[in-house]
């Protein structure tokens, strides 16, 4: 029988929002209302990976679980792997990589990835939305994900490509990526022993290692809207959603 667990990778070196993971929101840190999340989906145990003090050191004040790792890592892929390699794992084994700064992740959408991805045995899967407005598609902190068919939230569809900045009608089937995944261990120890690929450095997307390396990624519909935090401005957004 297959399990699950859900590592998510995060550091203090953001550029765009510095000491991004430790930023107190509504008298709660960044990491921990990804971590509550990310409990409340009752999929499996929850860890946090880290290079940093400050983080485990915040996690374990707030009763979480906490895994160092290298702090060397350029992934949050690369961050997920070496700590999965510290559990005993094995290749059957499903491991979700819930981005550090997608707060607003609903757990019903969490359990629901699980679900479908292991019914259907997925190697990789991910989630997606639509797009909420025109000028998303020109907002490069939002991913954008091309399926191959229309996604719902029982049926995925394969990823075609992914991208920072796209035209509004290049596509029928565009949607909004979410920072989450979820590897079959096996699909993770692949993925990780890949080279970077230009596609991947160029646009900063490392799930294009996956694409430029014919992983296929499953992609499902989520029912409920996230988004990553970035950016102050995304940063004033998510405050604002909790006075609302």
């Amino acid at each position: 029988m297959s399990n699950s667990i859900i590592i998510i990778p995060t550091r203090l070196a953001a550029t765009r929002l510095p000491q991004k993971p430790l930023i107190k929101i509504n008298n709660k840190t960044l990491i921990m209302h990804v971590y509550e999340k990310a409990i409340q989906s009752q999929i499996g145990e929850v860890y946090v990976a880290t290079c940093d003090e400050e983080i485990a050191s915040e996690v374990k004040k707030n009763g979480g679980k906490f895994i160092m790792t290298d702090i060397n890592h350029t992934t949050g892929t690369d961050r997920v792997f070496e700590a999965s390699q510290k559990l005993d794992l094995k290749d059957i084994d499903f491991i979700m990589n819930i981005q550090g700064d997608e707060p607003m992740i609903n757990p019903l959408d969490i359990r629901n990835l699980n679900k479908l991805s292991k019914e259907n045995n997925f190697n990789i899967s991910t989630l997606a939305f639509n797009i909420e407005k025109k000028e998303d598609y020109n907002n490069e902190n939002i991913v954008k994900v091309i399926t191959k068919n229309k996604i719902s939230d029982n049926l995925a569809t394969e990823a075609l490509n992914f991208h920072r900045v796209i035209k509004e009608n290049s596509s029928s089937n565009i949607y909004h990526h979410f920072g989450i995944y979820l590897y079959k261990y096996s699909a993770l120890k692949k993925f990780v022993n890949f080279e970077k690929t230009e596609n991947e450095n160029k646009k900063k997307l490392e799930q294009l290692r996956a694409i430029d390396n014919n992983m296929k990624i499953n992609v499902i519909l989520a029912n409920y809207f996230s988004s990553g935090i970035d950016t102050k401005k995304d940063l004033e957004d998510y405050i604002k959603s909790f006075k609302k």
